[in-house]
């Protein structure tokens, strides 16, 4: 149980309104928190609430927890549109939910919790993008992707300045362990327990057996620079952040990634180990 100077009652409710069909689940939950003496506003997806890919300040005053309601994906949209150190609540209207835990047939016991201040907080680490003067933070991954026709693009991996590979490949993923279970799984890179801190580097697709998925320590620093491969062809590449801000990328464009100043505080409300739910949302024996 954690105890603070200010039990919580001011919340942000931030809704997927592709899930929450009609807001209707995101207005039961406001009505629960005010019949317990708490108080609330509801963020949807709607433009009017955001400025410049953040959530405005005004909806962010005085909000001591923010509970989202979607999926996982929701959840990293969460992540990087709320520019403050407010900690977040995922509740799980998708299908996979290792960032939102939270089912709802369990809503309202854990909102409950939440009012009691009987919850703990874990910490997740992110990663900073740059490509030129502009700055993405990702609580997932950076992927750099092939655009358009090309069949294959060449990918240039340095670390803290040193070339470590030269790939032929569909693209690259630099990871963070959260994201260790996402399109890095997928295309083969490892597993990584949520608290470590540390970067994965996977190829995707590598047009060689010897192009394996890479483990950095979490303070290194990964520049991937885009080789020319066709010449009929200006932009060779896309990058994406959490799977947004796309960016076409030409031959010499360099994505620099690492730590990010920025860390993700969720809440937690059960002791359930990360193995346990691995093997619950993906597979596995008994």
């Amino acid at each position: 149980m954690i105890r603070k100077e200010k039990q919580m009652n001011s919340f942000l409710i931030i809704a997927n309104a592709d899930k929450d069909i009609n807001l209707e689940l995101s207005n039961n939950i406001l009505n629960y928190l005010e019949e317990h003496n708490a108080k609330g506003l509801i963020v949807s997806d709607d433009a009017k609430y955001y400025e410049n890919n953040l959530i405005k300040d005004e909806y962010l005053q005085d909000v001591q927890a923010i509970i989202v309601l979607g999926g996982d994906g929701t959840m990293l949209r969460a992540a990087r549109t709320v520019g403050k150190d407010i900690p977040f609540l995922g509740i799980n209207l998708g299908t996979l939910g290792f960032l939102a835990e939270v089912e709802v047939a369990n809503l309202y016991k854990a909102i409950d919790r939440l009012l009691a201040d009987d919850y703990r907080i874990e910490k997740r680490m992110m990663i900073e993008g740059r490509v030129g003067d502009k700055v993405y933070h990702s609580l997932n991954d950076i992927v750099i992707t092939r655009a358009g026709f090309s069949r294959i693009i060449g990918l240039a991996v340095y670390v803290n300045g040193e070339l470590l590979d030269t790939y032929e490949a569909d693209g690259v993923i630099i990871s963070t362990p959260t994201g260790s279970t996402g399109y890095n799984l997928s295309a083969g890179g490892p597993i990584i327990s949520p608290r470590t801190k540390a970067i994965v580097v996977t190829p995707i697709s590598p047009h060689s057996f010897s192009a394996k998925s890479v483990v950095f320590d979490s303070l290194d620093n990964i520049s991937v620079e885009i080789v020319k491969k066709r010449k009929t062809q200006d932009t060779e590449a896309i990058v994406s952040f959490d799977g947004d801000n796309n960016m076409e990328l030409s031959a010499g464009d360099v994505v620099n990634a690492g730590i990010s100043s920025k860390e993700v505080s969720l809440i937690k409300m059960y002791d359930v180990n990360f193995y346990s739910v691995l093997r619950d949302k993906i597979g596995g024996r008994e």
